[in-house]
């Protein structure tokens, strides 16, 4: 079988170009697979943070794929979609998280021959920070495609407001397994210049307003004991306003920053310094912090928004707060490192890091195909 992958891979960096890469190399196992790319993924005056482009540090899957779409230039739409016409592809697979790329993206799946299904991974349906043209933009794009793959209840939910016939196949998101192996913790601390003998709480990513992480922020200063609060992850805007939330706190100083990009070589660190991770976010559809989580085994607190519940009340893997506040936050993490068997967390994580395998993912997605 032909499959066609459009979206972003190497040399963009990011959670996305290297769920890309992972379901290439799976694919590629069995089958004819090609990458095509962004020729231009943004233009810089849409891209919040310093680059989009991989950089020293990071371990990213270097695929090879022929970057030819540009989503600021029609042309390059046109010349994509004949490019990829011409291979005769049997699937075509996309990724979809903002609407943004409703025109580029739309329009090469309405070109392809009749013979070629157009499915694609849907992050987000509706997007955390809405735009007018969001709606409009997203219902052509999903008007483009035969079927879809939602990663979580709350994306399914979304889509099916805006394309109530819509075919698709709900998955959970795999597991991250290209960062290599955990370490232990008072190594991790050691590089990391942080106490290892306090219970670190991380909050890892980007750091965007949607992410809640003023919450934690407050939540801490109310905690007794000995915590460190470790923030790591590019800020997508100013941190003044947080800046000025932990110049308040009483435990300022455990507060450890590290707000900047955290190349992929730097990640073992962070998630084997911590002993939770912590998501108090105000809305998320899913989350690649969680999936990285699972594969450094590390529980994880989460506020009950999109399909976080989903992905770690069910199967045991963490707390769950039902709302984003503060003093929730705070009962979770005491309750966390007081009550909790943490170790069954950890015995949950590894069962279900057996089931979100890549291998599953694609089988499941070769399977739906089948059904369209």
């Amino acid at each position: 079988m032909k499959i066609a992958l459009l979206s972003c891979f190497y040399p963009y960096r990011g959670g996305i170009a290297q769920f890309n890469a992972n379901v290439f190399n799976e694919l590629g196992k069995e089958h004819d697979v090609k990458a095509f790319n962004f020729k231009r993924q943004y233009p810089d005056i849409l891209f919040p943070g310093k680059t989009q482009y991989v950089g020293e540090g990071d371990s990213a899957i270097k695929i090879e794929s022929e970057r030819i779409l540009d989503t600021a230039n029609p042309l390059s739409y046109i010349k994509t979609s004949s490019i990829i016409r011409k291979w005769e592809p049997d699937i075509l697979l996309m990724r979809y998280w903002m609407s943004y790329f409703a025109p580029s993206q739309g329009y090469v799946a309405r070109h392809m021959l009749p013979t070629t299904k157009r499915i694609s991974v849907l992050d987000n349906v509706i997007p955390h920070e809405r735009r007018f043209f969001d709606t409009p933009f997203t219902k052509y794009y999903l008007n483009s495609n035969d079927g879809f793959i939602v990663l979580s209840e709350a994306v399914r939910d979304d889509l099916l407001k805006l394309k109530p016939d819509a075919k698709y196949l709900m998955t959970p998101h795999p597991v991250y397994n290209h960062f290599g192996a955990k370490i232990e913790k008072q190594e991790a601390c050691k590089f990391l210049n942080i106490d290892h003998g306090y219970k670190n709480i991380l909050f890892f990513g980007l750091i965007r307003d949607y992410k809640g992480l003023d919450i934690l922020i407050e939540a801490f200063g109310m905690l007794e004991g000995e915590y460190n609060l470790i923030i790591a992850g590019e800020p997508y805007g100013s941190f003044t306003e947080y800046q000025e939330k932990i110049d308040l706190l009483k435990n300022r100083d455990n507060v450890k920053l590290f707000t900047r990009y955290i190349s992929d070589e730097e990640v073992p660190l962070f998630f084997s310094a911590a002993d939770v991770c912590v998501l108090p976010y105000r809305s998320a559809t899913q989350s690649g912090i969680s999936a990285i989580s699972y594969h450094f085994e590390l529980p994880m607190i989460t506020t009950d928004v999109g399909g976080l519940k989903e992905a770690i009340e069910t199967p045991g893997t963490g707390i769950v707060v039902p709302e984003p506040d503060a003093k929730l936050v705070k009962d979770a993490i005491e309750k966390f490192f007081g009550q909790e068997p943490s170790e069954d967390f950890v015995k949950n994580i590894q069962r279900e890091n057996e089931r979100l395998s890549w291998s599953n993912f694609c089988s499941k997605l070769l399977d739906f195909y089948q059904t369209l």
